[in-house]
């Protein structure tokens, strides 16, 4: 009897418990046979100069809807229970689980939006001859794994380096880390060096 019992509360206990919260999964992350398929029709080249380089030319965190930019969209999409602000937008409160490296944040001011692949590795490897609405486009993307909510001192960690310098502290994230960095040089045609292709092939195979 009393056996029966310690195993009716012990069910109870695990059904009253909370799931655990997982990161929300950005769009359009490819399967690993199509990231592979993708990352071989990338073009290997050195990169280009930094010369001339600057954030302001790609236009970022614009107006999406009403007067939410596409920071709070992604910090919305991203985060679980988000409350706005009905005037500005901002993220009042909510949860954000970090896929870099597994934190859990309470507070929006702990959070980044990282780009996948960095404005500054962009520039180096085509986006120098965009126009101004292509690199807007490119930095503002919530169609492709562009855009995602992490935490911020990781984001900073991170910087403008490529595959080849930085990895998520999260070795079970290098695939899908690997997947999106692939996807979006691929959707924007722009190149990889022989270092950059090398580290990619490795992460893509824990997947």
């Amino acid at each position: 009897m009393k056996t029966a019992i310690l195993t009716f509360a012990l069910a109870t206990i695990a059904a009253a418990a909370p799931a655990p919260l997982v990161p929300r999964a950005p769009p359009n992350v490819p399967t690993t046979a199509a990231a592979k398929t993708a990352l071989a029709g990338l073009t290997v080249a050195a990169q280009g100069p930094q010369t001339g380089y600057s954030r302001d030319l790609f236009p970022h965190w614009i107006t999406q809807s009403g007067s939410c930019n596409t920071r709070e969209v992604v910090l919305a999409r991203d985060g679980t229970n988000v409350v706005q602000d009905s005037s500005s937008c901002a993220a009042t409160s909510g949860t954000w689980k970090s896929p870099y490296d597994g934190a859990t944040w309470t507070a929006a001011s702990d959070v980044d939006i990282d780009h996948m692949v960095p404005l500054s590795n962009a520039w180096k490897s085509g986006a120098s001859s965009w126009t101004t609405a292509r690199r807007q486009s490119f930095a503002n993307d919530l169609t492709n794994p562009q855009l995602l909510a992490v935490t911020d001192n990781v984001n900073q960690a991170k910087g403008d380096k490529g595959p080849e310098d930085w990895k998520p502290p999260l070795t079970s994230y290098y695939c899908t880390y690997a997947k999106m960095w692939v996807k979006v040089k691929s959707v924007y045609s722009l190149t990889i060096t022989s270092a950059e292709k090398t580290a990619l092939t490795s992460m893509l195979n824990t997947c």
